[in-house]
């Protein structure tokens, strides 16, 4: 494993960070629970230290199962408290409760990165005026030690939440969607952690159109159609056979973790699953070598300026 420091927080943590939510949920939807434990301790075998769930994965008992023998300083926690809120008519009382209940579930008395979750632009303001000052006292009598936002990347893929709250500057860590298909973090987000040294998350590195063929014909014709890439950038039938056979990568999944993993201003690449062997081939590939040059320029030669998808 490869330990890289979670920008102005200090904390060391893998780059490869097991997400617990997402699609799989670590396989809680199909899986038997002891299941789902034993990820986490596979996990953690391959070394991985960073663990990121959230009270509406309903995953955060799973992890506190997993790491109830694995001495704390050795596990960084990331959870999420769920936006909007239900009753915004009092933010310090519900958030608490929540806190105090994932608490419980993870069977710790601190959490290392506790997030706003999915905040979108036009409810930022809430969170920054009503929400912030709670995880702020939080964060004083220790129950919390960093203070971070996720962005809703499905409704949001151009990152507006993100660009005003980090000129607001009072964020350690945010959670950002970053693939291939949609690179305008780079210019968007990871300009300014890099310049206020905010820890960086990436969600979205892999969803259905880099893991399913006919998913990503499908994006492409739309895209070729709708005149935003060139038909003779691509080849229709297999888009992007050139990644594989310029890159010598024998997946996509695999060169959308590297395409990830190795741009400035990443932290922490998230990977979800529900099975072993996957599991296993996703840290592999989040640690393999950046890919080839030629590689890279191409996609933002055709994918550079989209800010639309989502890669689902």
């Amino acid at each position: 494993m490869e330990y890289t420091t979670l920008g102005r927080t200090g904390l060391k943590v893998s780059v490869v960070g097991l997400g617990c939510g997402g699609p799989s949920r670590l396989g809680l939807r199909d899986r038997p629970e002891q299941d789902c434990v034993a990820l986490v301790r596979q996990a953690l075998d391959l070394g991985v230290n960073f663990l990121d769930t959230a009270e509406v994965y309903g995953t955060e008992e799973i992890v506190g199962k997993a790491i109830a023998e694995v001495p704390r300083d050795r596990i960084v926690l990331s959870t999420k408290k769920k936006f909007p809120l239900k009753d915004p008519s009092d933010p310090a009382g519900e958030v608490r409760k929540s806190l105090e209940q994932s608490l419980t579930r993870l069977g710790t008395d601190y959490i290392d990165v506790y997030h706003a979750h999915g905040v979108e632009p036009e409810d930022y303001a809430y969170a920054s005026t009503k929400l912030l000052p709670v995880l702020l006292r939080m964060r004083e009598e220790g129950k919390i030690r960093f203070i971070a936002i996720s962005e809703a990347f499905v409704e949001d893929s151009g990152h507006r939440m993100l660009a005003e709250a980090l000129e607001a500057g009072p964020w350690d860590v945010v959670m950002v969607g970053f693939n291939i298909l949609n690179p305008s973090a780079r210019n968007r987000v990871f300009a300014k952690t890099l310049q206020e040294n905010v820890g960086t998350l990436v969600m979205f590195a892999v969803r259905r159109a880099l893991s399913q063929p006919d998913r990503l014909k499908a994006i492409v014709a739309d895209l070729i159609q709708k005149g935003t890439i060139p038909h003779a950038s691509v080849n229709a039938n297999d888009p992007l056979d050139f990644v594989r056979q310029e890159g010598g990568v024998p997946t996509l999944p695999e060169a959308a973790y590297r395409f990830c993993r190795h741009e400035q201003g990443v932290d922490v690449v998230l990977t979800g699953t529900g099975d072993s062997a996957h599991l296993q081939a996703n840290v592999e590939a989040i640690l393999k070598p950046a890919l080839p040059s030629g590689v890279l320029q191409r996609l933002e030669t055709i994918f550079g300026n989209l800010d639309t998808l989502t890669g689902n």
